[in-house]
């Protein structure tokens, strides 16, 4: 079913990096939704009113709500399309995140204003007749439910829609909470015991739960979290693989706008002997190849290394040496050497783990011990960057080093 539709209303529907095709998912789950959860909910309004269940009027109100989420999402999508403009040049792409966003708050008040009915027919009992209309409805709801979780499900790993994963979650928790209702709603018929409020009681502390659920994973990108894996590793890969050339990456960081709407930036190492034109000409191509195939705004720093300096290679062995005797997890980029008079300054950039923050005076303190037990007068200055945008630091030749460049102040970075 879920294919017939994606045929028919999905142009290219495989091409799901394209941003067209991605809005055309939205409408088709948008509209699906609406469908299914109004008539869901005509059907549960009935049922209740026959049998006079707290439960079940409930539950065709949560599927009431769940079209008004349908709504939201729908809407989400249409403004992310929206191209970008003065006042938001990156687009519009994160109002997607706010789709998802408003329907795990709309599954929160619903899950209070359930909470509150089932208390009050908790204190207050009230007889519930059992109709076999009511129970077939009841049936339906839950085999319609399922098809559209998993309809859900299946459309928002295709485009890794957050909104729609949302959806997916509130589909199960209905196909759950409707499991219970007429789990109560038999049992209230066969043994008289007045279920019917703790059974509600039940749905509502779910539907909450899963509400926060929800709402974590919709606001953990619009905070700014940790990039997607996939993406970081494809474009390490895509620039390591380019040409042989590229002696190594590192300082990859990607900026999130939104489903469809990424940036990043990365430093490039190539050799320093390379003609300028032609290393230029390399970055630009990495620049508009990488961009092309992974739909990633995609910003190359170029850094020259030297292969063939002897000592810069030794100094280099040995500031591995050391911080591997630290910790393992240790790794470091951008070394140079700037030579003077008296002393020389070693220079580099050192990844330090989120665990060791902290731990950098003693770090420091460790590697020029090592460095000046050698007997030569070098000063370490060391700048530390954070693992989250050098977890896919590479070299590809172990003995490079960066080329001398003017001495520059304790503590100072290059750009």
């Amino acid at each position: 079913m879920t294919q017939l539709l994606l045929h028919l209303f999905v142009k290219n529907y495989q091409d799901t990096g394209d941003p067209e095709v991605r809005g055309q998912y939205g409408r088709l789950a948008g509209l699906t939704g609406i469908a299914v959860n109004v008539l869901l909910c005509a059907g549960k309004f009935l049922a209740g009113l026959l049998s006079g269940s707290v439960a079940i009027l409930a539950d065709a109100v949560n599927n009431l709500s769940d079209a008004a989420s349908s709504v939201v999402t729908l809407l989400g999508f249409r403004l992310a399309a929206k191209p970008a403009d003065d006042a938001h040049p990156y687009g519009y792409h994160r109002a997607e995140y706010l789709a998802g966003l408003s329907v795990a708050a709309l599954i929160l008040v619903i899950a209070v204003e359930l909470f509150k009915s089932s208390l009050k027919r908790i204190l207050a009992p009230e007889t519930v007749a059992f109709t076999a209309v009511g129970a077939a409805i009841l049936v339906v709801s839950i085999a319609a439910k399922l098809w559209l979780c998993l309809f859900y499900r299946r459309l928002g790993r295709a485009i890794r829609s957050e909104a729609l994963t949302a959806s997916a979650a509130d589909s199960r928790n209905d196909v759950i909470s409707t499991a219970a209702v007429l789990f109560s709603y038999a049992v209230t018929q066969l043994t008289s015991i007045p279920c019917d409020g703790w059974a509600g009681l039940f749905v509502a502390l779910f539907i909450f739960w899963s509400g926060l659920g929800i709402a974590r994973d919709t606001i953990a990108p619009l905070l700014g979290e940790a990039p997607d894996e996939a993406l970081v590793h494809g474009i390490a890969n895509e620039i390591r693989s380019y040409d042989p050339r590229v002696l190594g990456i590192h300082d990859l960081i990607v900026h999130d706008y939104g489903p469809g709407r990424r940036f990043a930036s990365v430093h490039v190492e190539l050799d320093a002997r390379e003609d300028v034109l032609e290393a230029h000409e390399l970055i630009d191509s990495i620049e508009r190849d990488v961009t092309k195939k992974l739909r990633v705004e995609l910003v190359v720093h170029y850094d020259p290394v030297v292969t063939d300096d002897a000592e810069l290679s030794a100094v280099r062995q040995r500031v591995e040496c050391v911080i591997n005797a630290i910790d393992p997890r240790l790794s470091f980029h951008d070394l140079r050497m700037v030579r003077g008079r008296e002393h020389t300054n070693v220079i580099f950039d050192l990844v330090l783990p989120f665990d060791l923050r902290g731990e950098e005076d003693a770090i420091r303190r460790r590697i020029s011990e090592a460095l000046h037990a050698e007997g030569h007068h070098y000063r370490t200055i060391i700048t530390f960057d954070s693992e989250a945008f050098n977890d896919i630091h590479t070299r590809m030749e172990a003995d490079v080093t960066e080329p001398p460049v003017p001495e520059e102040p304790s503590g100072a970075r290059r750009e």
